[in-house]
């Protein structure tokens, strides 16, 4: 079992926890995620490490309630467990192997979009303890559902959040946001990564291809098992069929077929989708999830 040490409300409908899960902590780095149950009756749900304390062997996860599953989840409190936490899955962000001389010479951008938000913290903080100040766009629909902001100002460099109603800081899109600093104020960035809502990242890369920034995606298509056998997060990147939960999450989002992703998405979630999509997929369909049959 793994012990609920904090559990807090971040805004409507979106909660946070630190977990007890010692050997994940003792793994993971920024760009992994989790899949946690719990219990035996319980669905498996991916997500992303919000932030983790190796000494005292907590994982702090953010969760956005949506079906039953993550309602339930809400109403745990500290002292309650999960049946299952487990992890690291996934690749580390890229940066994570990088040469921290030439790391900071490079100019970064980070784009959190709602919960987005949450899987960006942990590698803005991580730059910041290695002495690299990275750029920080946070998005939100409105001020009560921007979350982390005090978090993120403490590690980042500069840190601009917009709200899709004006109803805090700047009115508008990521994307106009990007547009200011890179026309306007004449930022240079060596690289972008964008994590948030798929429609979102797509739009964000269409712009960032435009301006030559190179891009980095966390995509987060529906999972099951996390481990590839699945195939539930199929993907196609650069017209190579690729595994979300193996393969990345992260990818290089200017080579990420959105449109076939958001359509696969929506798909998926119907028996008759899944059917279809066996259909069409053959042997890289995978069908693992035990849903297809």
């Amino acid at each position: 079992m793994y012990r609920i040490l904090k559990a807090c409300n971040l805004a409507s409908n979106i909660f946070l926890m630190d977990v007890e899960a010692r050997r994940v902590a003792a793994a993971c780095e920024p760009g992994q995620f989790v899949i946690v149950r719990i219990d035996e009756r319980g669905e498996r749900i991916p997500l992303t490490i919000c932030d983790y304390d190796r000494e005292k062997g907590t994982v702090t996860i953010v969760v956005q309630t949506i079906g039953a599953s993550t309602t339930r989840m809400q109403e745990l409190k500290a002292g309650d467990s999960f049946l299952d936490f487990v992890g690291p899955l996934g690749k580390p962000s890229e940066f994570i192997n990088e040469d921290i001389s030439k790391l900071r010479d490079k100019k970064i951008l980070f784009v959190g979009g709602g919960l987005g938000t949450a899987p960006v913290y942990p590698q803005v903080k991580w730059l910041h303890e290695h002495g690299i100040d990275a750029d920080v766009i946070v998005g939100a629909k409105t001020k009560d559902l921007v979350i982390l902001e005090d978090e993120m100002k403490a590690v980042a460099g500069n840190l601009y959040i917009t709200t899709d109603d004006g109803s805090y800081e700047r009115k508008g899109m990521v994307t106009e946001v990007i547009k200011y600093l890179v026309n306007e104020q004449g930022n240079k960035y060596d690289v972008c990564v964008a994590i948030g809502p798929m429609i979102m990242m797509k739009f964000v890369c269409l712009l960032t291809k435009e301006l030559g920034i190179p891009t980095i995606v966390s995509m987060n298509p529906i999972m099951v098992d996390g481990t590839g056998m699945c195939g539930a997060c199929r993907l196609l990147v650069g017209g190579e069929v690729k595994f979300a939960c193996v393969d990345g999450p992260e990818f290089d989002g200017h080579l990420v077929d959105f449109d076939q992703a958001m359509k696969r998405q929506s798909i998926y979630k119907t028996e008759e989708g899944r059917a279809m999509l066996r259909q069409q997929e053959g042997d890289t369909h995978h069908g693992g999830c035990g849903k297809c049959s």
